[in-house]
């Protein structure tokens, strides 16, 4: 059997994003679905290795470890914020990935990124390495743990 040009999700999600910009009538039914179907098709020259993704309930923990890091980061921050400029302990630090999967990475830098008080600043030439940026960096080998444990450890097992 013929593999489907394109990505499914990639074209659901190009489907629904038309709706919402577009209002949903028969016309932009009917262009939303055509795009949906062009669209990934057209690009997927562009997207030369496709992830390997799999293990439901380690991307249902991750979102929920996610989730919490970042309301109980955002209260953080704010008290960082509100409180004393002397108290600040700004620092970067390197973590050595365990990772290989380029796709595995950049989600590690998103989440780095996204969570308050942290930001992926750079990956080592060889990918062996992210540098990550802290607001308060009180103990770099505690910071690297908490790293591979919360976020690391689930996306070695979602990317295999």
């Amino acid at each position: 059997m013929k593999r489907w040009p394109g990505s499914p999700i990639i074209g659901s999600l190009v489907f629904v994003l038309w709706l919402l910009l577009n209002g949903v009538s028969i016309g932009h039914l009917l262009l939303g679905a055509l795009l949906a179907i062009v669209l990934p098709a057209i690009t997927q020259g562009l997207r030369p290795q496709r992830p390997n993704i799999g293990n439901l309930p380690a991307i249902l923990g991750l979102t929920a470890v996610f989730l919490y890091d970042i309301v109980v980061a955002n209260i953080q921050v704010a008290r960082l914020i509100l409180g004393r400029e002397s108290a600040l302990r700004p620092g970067f630090v390197w973590v050595p990935l365990a990772l290989t999967d380029r796709h595995a990475i950049a989600v590690l830098s998103s989440i780095i990124t996204l969570t308050p008080g942290t930001l992926s600043s750079d990956l080592s030439p060889d990918g062996r390495h992210l540098l990550v940026h802290c607001l308060d960096l009180d103990d770099a080998q505690a910071m690297v743990d908490s790293i591979k444990q919360r976020y690391e450890r689930p996306l070695l097992e979602i990317f295999r």
